[in-house]
């Protein structure tokens, strides 16, 4: 059962860190500091340091996506950052397994959780820009930082509960790229047809 609350927690923060790399660490932080949850004494969140270094990284990157025309640029290094986060949360809650499976659970559960709400971000954002000229850009961010601080939050009180809203999430943009490809298929066909 630990095995099981520590995957959904992992992935579920995971999934959070394709919003905003810093937020699900530096509340992952704070919980261990305020007694909610209990980090191995050797994990990368588990110190007075690296709160301190995850509070002001995490009020840099949020910063930056308020900044025009910065946001899509961070959108294109945050990507592979995304994934490497999601991995290191992911397998701070499987200290318990074997050190060959832990990291291979967290690279396929937790990158792929974060890569995918990265993707996400991604997709919406170039919407944002391409129909607003990044006029809209400060309220997607505002939406992603919203997203991010709840699906952390969500995580850490209730896992189970996260692990559900990120597999929905995820069932739903799949569902809308899978839209979208029909849709470049149809019209590929129709052109090629004329």
């Amino acid at each position: 059962m630990e095995l099981i609350m520590g995957l959904c927690l992992g992935v579920s923060l995971s999934a959070a860190c394709g919003f905003r790399i810093f937020i699900p660490p530096l509340m992952m932080s704070i919980a261990d500091r305020a007694g909610y949850l209990t980090l191995p004494e050797d994990s990368l969140f588990a110190s007075d340091r690296a709160l301190i270094i995850l509070a002001l990284a995490a009020l840099v990157e949020v910063g930056a996506y308020y900044i025009p025309w910065m946001d899509n640029a961070l959108d294109a290094i945050e990507g592979p950052v995304a994934v490497v986060a999601g991995i290191l949360v992911t397998e701070t809650f499987l200290m318990d397994v074997a050190p060959e499976l832990r990291w291979v659970l967290a690279a396929i559960l937790g990158g792929t959780a974060a890569g995918a709400t990265e993707t996400l971000t991604v997709m919406t954002r170039l919407a944002s820009t391409a129909t607003t000229g990044g006029l809209g850009n400060p309220v997607v961010s505002t939406a992603e930082l919203g997203s991010s601080v709840v699906l952390s939050m969500t995580a850490i009180a209730v896992p189970a509960l996260a692990l559900v809203i990120v597999l929905g999430l995820s069932l739903w943009v799949v569902r809308k790229v899978v839209r979208r490809l029909q849709r470049r298929r149809r019209r590929h066909q129709q052109e090629s047809q004329l």
